[in-house]
């Protein structure tokens, strides 16, 4: 377990309260869509928060993620506005992606996030992308991509680790390995229990780490962040979690026994790290408590939000649609 005396208070502060508010947005989601607010799927990233904050406290403003179909963490923990989100999966105009993109589609350019995806394993050639750009216009940036464990599976994820290490490209490969591609355990996906040891195969190196070590986290992504900048190339890290939902909301969980998911409840991220902060940092319980309310107050409001923002127009639904320039079609 890392030690929290070598970060600032105030660094450890900013990680508690930005995995509380993937927390609370994520319950208050699945609250919402239970209410009617939110309409579709949704895949919670409930006993991962820990993956997203570390893994973007290490990036710069000017460095890119790719997210997958359980991204709101990513988003929030990149800088993301939970009001914009929650707007967004109403389905409102007043969402990231004016109500069209929906939870499996959030992005932000401007904040690094060129999206969400609802193909497993989609973003991740879409990181070595732009890790080719920035290579070419010699750049200093990084592009991480976070992926499941399904998703090592999958030809476009090694596909797109042979570029990566053919040409020594500034990605990062983040499999946020929750033992789970859908209801099917890992065991039965993989040969191998070590994802990371895939690495190898295209020149690079694989490292494990707690994903629900927050500060862990942060530490081995800000090495391969380090590695990438220097023009070392890619690191792929895995940082084995646990989902304590289901694949999505709904899920009625048949796969899992009782006692395996409180094994991995008594391991929160967020109630462990609270332990440590009072315990380690002497940061006192109400000081915890008081960052609890602002968050739900936060989501609150990001709720009315939402309620209040207007729905999209019909007319709307073709702005933003690419058409060619020969009868209109649209693609």
């Amino acid at each position: 377990m890392t030690s929290l005396k070598h970060h600032p208070l105030d660094q450890l502060l900013a990680f508690y309260r930005l995995m509380v508010t993937i927390r609370e947005f994520e319950l208050r989601a699945a609250g919402e869509r239970k209410a009617g607010l939110v309409p579709g799927f949704l895949h919670a990233c409930v006993g991962q928060e820990a993956t997203a904050v570390g893994a973007c406290a290490a990036l710069n403003a000017e460095d890119v993620i790719t997210s997958t179909h359980r991204g709101h963490g990513h988003l929030i923990a990149k800088g993301g506005d939970p009001r914009f989100m929650m707007a967004e999966l109403a389905g409102k105009t007043s969402g990231y992606c004016g109500g069209k993109g929906g939870s499996l589609h959030l992005a932000d350019f401007d904040l690094g996030v060129l999206g969400a995806n609802g193909i497993v394993a989609g973003g991740i050639p879409m990181a070595v992308g732009a890790g080719l750009a920035f290579q070419m216009r010699r750049e200093p940036r990084v592009a991480l991509a976070f992926f499941g464990d399904g998703a090592v599976n999958e030809g476009a994820f090694h596909e797109a680790a042979n570029l990566a290490g053919l040409w020594k490209l500034p990605v990062i490969f983040f499999c946020e390995n929750n033992l789970y591609g859908e209801g099917t355990p890992q065991h039965k996906q993989a040969p191998i229990r070590d994802l990371s040891l895939r690495a190898a195969g295209y020149g690079f190196p694989g490292v494990i780490v707690d994903g629900n070590d927050v500060v862990a986290v942060y530490e081995i992504t800000l090495d391969a962040v380090e590695r990438a900048r220097k023009g070392d190339g890619p690191t792929f890290i895995e940082a084995k979690t646990y989902r304590q939902r289901g694949h999505y909301e709904g899920d009625p969980m048949i796969y899992r026994t009782e006692e395996e998911m409180a094994y991995w409840r008594a391991r929160d991220p967020i109630l462990g790290f609270r332990k440590r902060l009072e315990e380690e940092m002497e940061v006192e319980p109400a000081a915890l408590d008081a960052v609890d309310a602002e968050v739900k107050a936060l989501l609150d409001e990001a709720v009315q939000f939402a309620i209040h923002s207007p729905a999209p127009r019909p007319e709307a639904a073709l702005e933003g649609v690419y058409a060619d320039d020969h009868g209109g079609r649209v693609f």
